[in-house]
């Protein structure tokens, strides 16, 4: 038996910024774009890998989401803790200067951790956590 992650979903709180920096930035592919009352979803993931993506979701689009909650999330996703994503990628000082220069938010740079992984973190535009992991 085999099982690997799908999907993963992160809110955003604007497609077209979301979409400009998975896409544009981090070289992601879009495959959905799909629009529901004026609420957008968008699955995009690396290319090379149909089977990994990432769901970019309208925050609290849940119908049974009261509206105090609504606000909460959306809170939570301001501040920067509502999301997260690890990624991987075997050039980690590349990417982290092309997200650099792209104006990401930079939450750490480049670092050699004591438990033996060396990482960056970013903040998305809807402020969500990424950080990457260098592999080899």
């Amino acid at each position: 038996m085999n099982i690997s992650i799908h999907y993963t979903f992160l809110p955003h709180t604007d497609p077209e910024a979301a979409l400009a920096f998975y896409r544009d930035t981090l070289g992601f592919e879009v495959r959905k774009d799909v629009g529901y009352e004026g609420m957008r979803w968008l699955t995009v993931g690396p290319p090379g890998q149909p089977g990994t993506s990432i769901v970019l979701h309208p925050p609290a689009a849940d119908p049974g989401i009261t509206e105090d909650e609504r606000r909460t999330i959306l809170e939570l996703i301001a501040k920067g803790s509502y999301g997260a994503v690890t990624l991987a990628t075997d050039d980690l000082d590349g990417l982290f200067e092309r997200l650099e220069a792209s104006g990401a938010e930079v939450i750490q740079e480049p670092t050699d951790q004591p438990y033996g992984v060396r990482d960056c973190a970013f903040r998305d535009p809807s402020g969500n956590l990424l950080r990457i992991d260098e592999v080899r």
